[in-house]
């Protein structure tokens, strides 16, 4: 499979607290990792409002965006792919979050930066470059 384009991925930082929302991915590469909400950005979508309308697809929160935490760069040639994944910092507004695509997700999560480091091989790859480059640090 040969590359042809870059794709651009969005992950949403959900907090509660010093808790980050994760979901244990399925049915795609990465399958079996724990990710963040997000997806595609969309033709004409700010990177915010795709992790809003992931978020709210995937998990049912609704949420708001803060701020612009980062990006990776993640080659992934194993599948024929190349993302530039945008981080958005995410407050939660309102809702418990559910598995609304179980078809995408098997379990969620609220996990510290420390408990997400303990699990670092068992992390989607855009989701430990960002853990890896401090992201998650940043402030909300």
């Amino acid at each position: 499979m040969s590359v042809t384009r870059v794709q651009v991925g969005v992950g949403a930082v959900v907090r509660d607290g010093g808790r980050i929302l994760v979901l244990r991915r399925a049915g795609a590469h990465g399958a079996g990792t724990w990710g963040l909400p997000g997806g595609h950005q969309e033709f004409g979508e700010s990177p915010e409002g795709t992790a809003v309308r992931e978020t709210l697809e995937e998990t049912g929160l609704v949420v708001r965006p803060t701020v612009r935490l980062g990006f990776t760069d993640d080659p992934m040639p194993e599948i024929g792919r190349h993302y530039v994944t945008l981080f958005i910092g995410c407050a939660r507004l309102d809702g418990e979050p559910q598995l609304r695509e179980p078809e995408k997700a098997t379990a969620l999560a609220w996990l510290t930066p420390d408990e997400l480091r303990a699990r670092r091989t068992q992390l989607f790859d855009p989701l430990g470059r960002c853990l890896d480059a401090g992201l998650l640090e940043k402030p909300a």
